[in-house]
């Protein structure tokens, strides 16, 4: 377990692809069980360790996840997630595609490892909008360009960052949260996540992760009111490291 920030209140962890956030039926440990493990031994807490789950991560997916110390903390960040007030950017890795657009002026990772000076601008987000419908029986959501009976509108923004000769980093980030929400709307554009087999992705990663971390987050602090922006680092892996923007 990676703690990358904690306070009193707050404790920030960078979740490991195929860690669960919390119990589920599959018995699996869960990652709040080891983040209470590992406050209880640190701070020598006698008896149960608060710990209050604020949100989650799909389970192939990596990166930050905000967990609460305090019962006040707690009830503040449950309000600051579903009123928005949580920035959370996401980067994922796709398939190079003429979808995303004109690829020349971004950073160019070339075989040797070398790369293309970085441009001063990177391109302006683009705004993806559709409706999704879940699937409670596949765990999986479906993307449609107009309202549908239980659907519910998802919003996002993506730019691409870099790329290589079969890859694009993308930044995403969003302004709504719904279930899957990011690897469905990019696979209805025709760009799954590598590695997502479940919308589309031709081959799964070695590992059964899924190319999708969640990178960083910004907020108000629920206690302090200090401003608080927390990055995860990059995933070791390769490809990931040959495409992050150095």
């Amino acid at each position: 377990m990676e703690v990358i920030y904690e306070d009193n209140h707050i404790i920030i962890v960078n979740k490991q692809s195929g860690e669960i956030v919390q119990g589920d039926k599959t018995g699996d440990r869960p990652l709040s069980d080891i983040v209470k493990d590992y406050i209880k031994e640190k701070y020598q807490k006698p008896g149960a360790v608060f710990l209050g789950v604020a949100h989650r991560l799909d389970r192939p997916v990596s990166g930050l996840v905000v967990f609460a110390r305090t019962s006040k903390a707690l009830a503040r960040l449950n309000k600051m997630f579903a009123e928005g007030e949580v920035h959370k950017t996401y980067w994922a890795i796709v398939g190079k595609s003429p979808k995303l657009g004109d690829n020349s002026g971004l950073n160019k990772h070339k075989a040797d490892g070398s790369s293309d000076p970085q441009p001063p601008n990177l391109g302006g987000f683009v705004t993806l909008e559709h409706w999704l419908v879940r699937n409670e029986k596949q765990n999986k959501s479906y993307a449609y360009a107009q309202e549908k009976p239980h659907a519910k509108k998802a919003i996002l923004k993506y730019r691409a960052i870099s790329h290589s000769d079969h890859y694009t980093l993308l930044e995403v980030n969003l302004m709504t949260g719904r279930h899957h929400q990011i690897r469905c709307q990019l696979a209805a554009m025709g760009c799954p996540i590598k590695g997502d087999l479940k919308y589309g992705a031709p081959r799964s990663n070695p590992d059964g992760s899924i190319s999708l971390m969640a990178r960083r987050v910004e907020f108000i602090h629920p206690v302090s009111k200090e401003p608080l922006v927390v990055e995860a680092p990059v995933p070791a892996d390769a490809l990931w490291q040959a495409l992050a923007p150095k």
